[in-house]
């Protein structure tokens, strides 16, 4: 991994990221605000994998954004694609090595609340690992004990309140359960769900969110919320719906990670 910083350092110079971002299922059009970008593809750095989901291109961006330097991850690797709870090991870890202090999540997620409608984003503020797997199986040092209590950190949380509020976004704020998937959740699923307090789910995030905070990151996510989750309406799921219903809520998600990153250069 150290080889992989030195390569990227090594070719973007004058970028020193001091945050993080990862975007998820149809979300990647982010990086066409970035500044100086420089691409790299995950088939040219070690360890990363290859992106197999439609909707994520496998490029880590290193640019600038309002005058913030940045690192973007255009594209994550699902647990269900490799049956490897630590796939996004080496690029979060990547990230923390190239200086980023702060992660910033995004996902595509169903919602299990009436209000937060396709095209909502909601702002997680904690979650429910239901797949009771974890990327730090297999971690040595006692560091692996990671405290997660407040692990979406409520500083990160209370800017994109007061950007939302800045800008007339309706942001929801819930709890997020990860389902490992591929296929969709059962209506009893989300029942299940619902009963443990949860507000949105998806297949992604949280291990990515482990990883950081085991790298001693501070973390943030946004859902864009594609779908009512199984059950809730006679619509029926697919990956193509999740896609079309991403860019409905892109422009809210663009607008609240560029005003973030605008309050962090001033």
């Amino acid at each position: 991994m150290n080889k992989t910083v030195e390569y990227i350092q090594s070719r973007s110079q004058r970028i020193k990221p001091k945050i993080g971002i990862i975007l998820g299922s149809g979300l990647g059009s982010f990086v066409d605000a970035l500044e100086d970008a420089i691409p790299f593809s995950y088939d040219d750095l070690d360890d990363f994998h290859a992106a197999g989901v439609a909707g994520h291109n496998g490029t880590l961006y290193l640019g600038r954004v309002k005058g913030t330097d940045v690192a973007v991850l255009q594209g994550r690797v699902h647990y269900y694609e490799s049956g490897q709870a630590d796939a996004m090991k080496v690029p979060v870890r990547t990230l923390a090595g190239l200086g980023c202090e702060q992660l910033i999540l995004t996902n595509a997620a169903g919602s299990l609340k009436e209000e937060a409608t396709p095209g909502s984003v909601m702002l997680i503020n904690d979650h429910i690992n239901f797949t009771g797997v974890s990327p730090l199986f297999g971690e040595k040092e006692t560091s692996r004990f990671v405290d997660m209590v407040d692990v979406y950190d409520p500083v990160m949380r209370a800017k994109f309140h007061q950007i939302a509020d800045d800008n007339n976004i309706k942001l929801h704020e819930g709890v997020y359960i990860w389902f490992c998937g591929p296929s969709f959740e059962t209506p009893a699923e989300i029942r299940a769900a619902k009963s443990l307090g949860a507000d949105a789910v998806g297949m992604s995030t949280v291990p990515e969110v482990i990883l950081a905070r085991h790298a001693g990151m501070k973390v943030a996510a946004l859902s864009v919320i594609t779908n009512m989750a199984a059950g809730m309406s006679d619509e029926e799921l697919s990956h193509e719906q999740t896609m079309a219903n991403a860019d409905i809520g892109i422009q809210d998600l663009q607008k609240l990670l560029i005003s973030y990153l605008n309050i962090v250069s001033s």
